[in-house]
This record gives C-alpha cells, sequence and structure tokens, in this order.
C-alpha cells in the first residue's frame, strides 16, 4: 500500500456572488498537497482563510470548480454514489461544537449508533455491544448510553462526538477546532485522548484551528493559508521554531506568551484582508506585508521548496530571479 492517502492537487472552489456573472468568491484556489498515512496535517490561518472550504471540498461535501482529490487511491471527484458511501466510512469528521452537532432527542446509543446502522449490516444487540465498546474507549461508562448529550459537560459531548466518529474506524478524521469551544483542562483531556486513539489505531488527522498551541502539539506538519492559498507548508518543528512567511511570522508574533506585559506588546498585522471577490495582483499578501519589494504588487510567487524541505509564496524568500532588478 502507498505510504500517500491523501493527495490534493491543484484544489480549486470558487463561489459564484449573487446577481453577478463574472464575480466569484475565490475560497480556494490552486491548493496541493499530499497526506501520509499516520500523519496529522494542521491547517491554519485566519477566519476566511479558506481552511475549512478545503476540507469540505477534499470530503466531496461541495463540488469542486477545478482540480483532484485523490484519497486512497480513489479520485472522491468521480466516484458514483454506492463507491461514494463506501468511502464515507474511511472519512470521518469531529464537529467544532458538539452542542449542536449532536441531536439532543436522541440517546447517546442512538448517536453513536446511527453511522452503524446505516453503514453496517450489525443487529441492535451487536450495535449496542459496539456503543459501550466506543465509549469505554473514549473515557465514559456504559451507562452514558442511555443519557441524551444535554446531560453531559462540553468536555464529555465532546467524547461522545469523537466516538460518533471513530464508531466506522475510519482511515482519515478531519478535526474542525476539537478544543475550542471547551474549557482549558477538558482541551488537554481531549488532546491526550485524540493523541492516544491516533497512535492505537494509526488514523490519519487533519486539524483545523485558529488554536497554534494545539496545532503545535497535535501536527507532524503545517499548511499556512491566507485567502485561499498556501503560502507555507512543512514540518511542525521547523515552521514553528523558524517561520519564514512574512505572514506566518505575523500570526506567530501575536502569540501572547509568560513574558508578554500588556496587550500593546502583541504584535499585530496592520490593514484588513483583502476582498475574495475582488483579489490583488501579484501576492495576496502585499498589502500588509512589511517587506513588501515592487514585484510583489505584480507577479504572484510559486510555492517553491527550499532546502529545509518547507515550502513558501514569497519573492523576497525565495530570491525571485527579478529581485535584484527591483527596489525593495
Amino acid at each position: 500500500m502507498s505510504d500517500i492517502i491523501l493527495e490534493i492537487k491543484n484544489l480549486k472552489k470558487y463561489f459564484p456572488v449573487k446577481n453577478s456573472k463574472e464575480a466569484f468568491v475565490k475560497a480556494v484556489d490552486g491548493v496541493s498537497l499530499n497526506l501520509e498515512r499516520g500523519e496529522v496535517l494542521g491547517l491554519v490561518g485566519e477566519s476566511g482563510c479558506g481552511k475549512s472550504t478545503l476540507v469540505n471540498t477534499v470530503l466531496n461535501l461541495t463540488a469542486p470548480t477545478e482540480g483532484e482529490v485523490i484519497f486512497d487511491g480513489k479520485n472522491m471527484f468521480s466516484l458514483g454514489k454506492k463507491e461514494m458511501r463506501e468511502t464515507r466510512k474511511d472519512i470521518q469528521i469531529v464537529f467544532q461544537d458538539p452542542f449542536w452537532s449532536l441531536n439532543p432527542r436522541m440517546l447517546v446509543k442512538d448517536v453513536i449508533g446511527e453511522p452503524l446502522s446505516i453503514q453496517t449490516k450489525f443487529n441492535s444487540i451487536e450495535i449496542l455491544e459496539k456503543v459501550e465498546g466506543m465509549l469505554e474507549m473514549v473515557g465514559l461508562t456504559k451507562d452514558s448510553a442511555y443519557k441524551y448529550p444535554h446531560e453531559f459537560s462540553g468536555g464529555q459531548r465532546q467524547r461522545i462526538a469523537i466516538a460518533r466518529a471513530l464508531a466506522l474506524m475510519p482511515k482519515l478524521v478531519v478535526l474542525d477546532e476539537p478544543t475550542s469551544s471547551i474549557d482549558v483542562v477538558s482541551q488537554a483531556q481531549i488532546l491526550s485522548l485524540l493523541d492516544d486513539l491516533k497512535e492505537k489505531f494509526n488514523l490519519t488527522y487533519i486539524v483545523i484551528s485558529h488554536d497554534l498551541s494545539v496545532v503545535s502539539y497535535m501536527s507532524d506538519k503545517i499548511a499556512v493559508m491566507y485567502l485561499g492559498k498556501i503560502v507555507e507548508y512543512g514540518k511542525t518543528d521547523l515552521i514553528f521554531n523558524n517561520p519564514v512567511h512574512p505572514y506566518t511570522e505575523a500570526l506567530f508574533a501575536a502569540i501572547p506568551d509568560v513574558n508578554t506585559e500588556n496587550i500593546d506588546a502583541i504584535k499585530t498585522l496592520e490593514g484588513n484582508i483583502p476582498s475574495s471577490i475582488n483579489l490583488p495582483p501579484g501576492c495576496r499578501f502585499h498589502t500588509r506585508c512589511p517587506e513588501v519589494c515592487d514585484i510583489c504588487s505584480t507577479i504572484e510567487p510559486e510555492l517553491v521548496e527550499l532546502g529545509d524541505g518547507r515550502k513558501i509564496a514569497c519573492h523576497r524568500k525565495t530570491n525571485h530571479k527579478d529581485i535584484r532588478s527591483v527596489k525593495c
């Protein structure tokens, strides 16, 4: 079996603007990357950068505008309904807020058992046994099966959501802000649980998060997105210890630490994110970049691999052939 479980090739997703035939929101615009089995990929970037749209398109929850996604050797966009349904068993998602992602009218045994009743031929007794096993696996008691989601704390509800996602033993699990709606203690417990489950079942994760500490803890590689494009991609420790792209540097500089005296000491990016409908020419970050050159406003940088294995899209940092002839 190939070590590559997911290949994303020049993926684009444009949303048409209402009452316009020519304007589009370019939510994802030419993303390419690979994910190996057992690997954890972290997706980071400001709100609206395209993280969730990228994942939804990869999972074929929304139709792509262009590009290919190869999951476990299958082209996701050419599968028939029956093949797509079979493939769904291998890809699951844990949503951001378990309060809204769990049906409040269903008992926990039915919440976790629903995918089993749809995707397997288990009888009701076998499903209940499986549900009880999943509950114990995520740190809850068997009796939890006969309660409703509102009877649990936020951290416990997230454990139920994880149990539901893993009920079919998937190969790829998407974690969409898995700790954003729970308290700090529960966050640490959930991260530890996800880490243990990954090792136990050799899972592959895609982690979407605004919390860079979560991404740093869980991820093997990081993809930094800005306005629908990846601007930096590489190993987690490499990027966290030495961010190269000006946008990545700015993201990390905005994180307060124990030495931060007050809010004025936190560095923030100047200016607003440009519109995804009317994107700036050249590098999309040049309107906010502290290291902008003349070439940045005219030529769009390509994602180039550096000597340390990471990839970045920046004229200055990749020594564009015309960089010496322009004023920086």
